[in-house]
């Protein structure tokens, strides 16, 4: 499926997206401008990071996961389920689900290899204080990728809530995984699962 092939380039620009959080910004410059800090961050570490590759899920976890709004995109993800499951699960749910975003996505990181990042400028989501940022990825020989953020303000602060990967989003790419391991595991299925993905191969 093409979606989960575009996923490690496409991972790689939803963290780039958001790394630090000024209000004064648009979401736009916001995600220009925290791109361009986090390619320098990598760059400037890089180094260090090959001596030290955790050194990176580090670096995602602290400067660019508390700008995604993980209890949003783990609820929407798992869907009508959500509401059977206990507080305790819910959060074990969140928690486990950020730990499989962080993995995928720094591992990403690793792999970037100077594609260029288009931006546009961002227009009105369809429902109100949400906004969504166009963008293109572009590669040499390669047909541009679009990638769209979804955003919304919550209590003054953009946070991102979905990534569309030409025109599918990631939420429901999850959703439709999940809906298969929460019809023969049930929630608790899913929150071990998702641990053991997070742990990774071997561990």
């Amino acid at each position: 499926m093409r979606i989960i092939q575009s996923l490690g380039l496409s991972a790689l620009l939803m963290w780039l997206a958001l790394g630090t959080s000024q209000a004064a910004q648009s979401p736009t410059d916001l995600v220009r401008t925290t791109a361009e800090t986090m390619l320098s961050t990598l760059e400037t570490r890089q180094a260090e990071i090959e001596r030290r590759p955790q050194l990176i899920y580090d670096l995602v976890g602290r400067i660019v996961a508390p700008h995604f709004d993980f209890e949003l995109i783990t609820q929407s993800a798992v869907g009508r389920d959500w509401r059977q499951a206990t507080p305790a699960q819910r959060q074990a749910l969140i928690d486990a689900f950020r730990e499989v975003l962080v993995s995928t996505y720094a591992t990403a990181l690793l792999k970037y290899s100077g594609e260029d990042i288009l931006y546009q400028a961002a227009r009105p989501g369809t429902r109100s204080d949400t906004v969504i940022v166009p963008t293109q990825v572009r590669a040499p020989g390669a047909s541009a990728i679009p990638v769209d953020y979804r955003l919304h303000n919550q209590d003054g602060d953009w946070k991102v809530y979905d990534v569309v990967i030409e025109n599918v989003s990631l939420i429901s790419n999850y959703r439709g995984q999940f809906r298969a391991i929460l019809g023969r595991s049930g929630i608790d299925g899913l929150i071990e699962e998702l641990r053991a993905k997070s742990r990774g191969p071997g561990a």
